[in-house]
This record gives C-alpha cells, structure tokens and sequence, in this order.
C-alpha cells in the first residue's frame, strides 16, 4: 500500500504513499489562531516522527510553521528542510490566473522556503481578488476560469515553486473539467473524508485517474455544534472497545485502508502520538462491512464559507454537489 519511511530522529515510521505524500500528517488550522501554540506543536510533531505539515494561505499559519521547520533543523531533529513534506494552499481571493504565482510567492515568503512540495488550489471557486478573508462574501463571487488558474499552477510546477501540484474540494465533475485542461493532472485532491463521510464515489475516480486523495476532518471535525459523528460514534466506540484501540484510531486505520493519507489537527503531542498508531494492525472484514453502513453527513460545503446574507450572481450549486 506505501513504502516505510523513518525519519532522521528515528523515533517512529510514518509510511508515505507513492506519490510521496506520508501517511498521516499535522493541519495546522485553528481558531482562534495563535502562532506559538502552533509553532509549538509543529515542532512536537517533527520530534514524534510527522514528516508532513499542511497550511494554507487562509490560514494565517505559514509563518509559524516556517519558523518551526527552521527551528527544528537547528536542533538536528530533521536533517534538512527537504525531509518534510509542506503543503499550502491558494486560497479563492488568488484563483484568478494572474494571481496564483504571486500568492505561492507570499506563501513562500511567509514559510521561508524555497517551494514547496505541494500547491493545491483550495476551493474551485473565485472571488474578487483581496487578501485571504473568511467566510466569503457571497456578492464577491465571480466565475472562475479554472483553464486559466490551472496553467498557473503549471507554472508555478515548472518553475520548481511547487514540487507537486493539486485541489482541494473538487467532485468527481469538478475533476473531469480540470483534467479535460490540463496539461500536467492534479497529483492530490483533499478533501473531507472519513467514516461519517466515505466520498465512495469519488475515491474509486481518483483512484482510477491516479489521483492521491488526501482527507482532511478525518475524525469528523469542522462541527459548529462540537458534535463529532465520528468521535460520537456507537459503531466505531464499538470496534474500538473490541479491538483495545481510541475511535480515533478506528477512524484514521480506516481511512489509510482506502489508499488515502490525511491530515489530523492536534496541539497535543499525546494526541500526535496516538495518531501515528494505526499501522502495524488492521480492521477485520467485519469492521469494515459495520463501517460501511454508518449514515453519511457532510460538513464542509461551499456555502458553509460564504456569509448567510447577500446573493451571488454566480451559481455555486455544481461546487456544492454533494457526492456520496
């Protein structure tokens, strides 16, 4: 399914798919944010073992996350930058084309990095062009010339700004638009995946065009009501009471079975740790066939960013299709 990887610090094997992308690794969204709790877990999770740390520009947090990868070179618990794999993200106020390299610049900028291993356009869709600003005016919405903002990315690809580039949020019809234009295909989408929402549909596509899948939420986060449908699970407490493992671990196994990687959002290093405990077991048939009839509920949809007030002169319902 992967190839092992150590770290230099030895201290745990994190597998990373062929296409590079380790399998488990640290989001570093948050809100409120505040940058030395951030800084301060990227470097935890560098120390456990995490070669993958996941940004954006929306989230306020390369700065830090540069800082920590510096840092954490200084102390030689890395050898080099290039041991870790760093993803950002451009965020729908830079998806015009004349935008998106400017944006991975900043980004750069901000990481103080040379590139980065990989640029994923965050949501296909547009806005007028501002600074990074959430949730989204929904008047501000302007169509998106994805030909155009995906020969960008190209660019920033050929450039050697972006080792690998890729989506994030994009369905099955989303992609057939993209690769219909492209001239290098996205390496990853990354998008909301786990046991309460399985994307079926959309893994077995990517799989078969040879696209990564990345899941992001993996244990059901982004709930405004602080109800998780994964952690809250009877189904998944179940299996996990059975097989002496956390529901989180249940959940973050059962996403590596389906060829995906994933990033989890932790400031706990024990949390960090018990995230990285999935590899040397697996779910049984059984496990499986109960997880596959847990009900689906998505969280993040395109109009879960934009303000509840104001209208929208562009249809956003082909971003918003929800495909089980």
């Amino acid at each position: 399914m992967a190839a092992a990887h150590r770290g230099s610090a030895g201290s745990a094997e994190i597998p990373r798919f062929p296409a590079g992308v380790p399998a488990v690794g640290l989001g570093t969204y948050s809100y409120p944010f505040v940058a030395d709790e951030v800084r301060a877990a990227v470097l935890a999770a560098l120390e456990l073992g995490y070669r993958h740390l996941d940004t954006a520009a929306l989230y306020g947090s390369e700065r830090a996350v540069g800082e920590a990868v510096a840092e954490a070179v200084r102390r030689g618990v890395v050898a080099s930058r290039a041991e870790v794999f760093v993803t950002t993200k451009a965020w729908c106020t830079h998806c015009h084309p004349h935008l998106v390299l400017p944006s991975l610049r900043e980004s750069l900028q901000n990481l103080q990095m040379e590139y980065v291993d990989l640029y994923l356009v965050h949501w296909p869709m547009a806005v007028k062009p501002s600074k990074p600003y959430f949730p989204l005016r929904r008047e501000d919405i302007v169509p998106m010339d994805l030909s155009g903002v995906w020969q960008a990315m190209e660019e920033c690809h050929r450039l050697g700004l972006a080792k690998m580039i890729g989506v994030s949020n994009f369905t099955t019809r989303k992609l057939q638009e993209l690769l219909a234009v492209a001239k290098i295909p996205p390496a990853v989408n990354q998008v909301e995946l786990n046991p309460s929402w399985q994307q079926k549909k959309l893994i077995e596509f990517c799989r078969n065009k040879s696209i990564h899948v990345t899941a992001y939420s993996p244990l059901g986060g982004q709930s405004r009501t602080k109800i998780s449908s994964v952690l809250q699970s009877e189904v998944l407490e179940e299996i996990a009471k059975a097989r002496g493992k956390s529901v989180a671990q249940i959940s973050l196994r059962w996403i590596y079975e389906q060829g995906a990687s994933m990033v989890v959002k932790s400031l706990k290093p024990e949390r960090m740790e018990e995230n990285m405990e999935i590899f040397h077991w697996e779910l049984s048939d059984e496990d499986r066939l109960k997880i596959s009839q847990v009900p689906q509920h998505k969280l993040a949809t395109a109009t879960g960013i934009l303000c509840p007030e104001g209208v929208s002169s562009v249809d956003i319902a082909e971003v918003d299709v929800v495909e089980v």
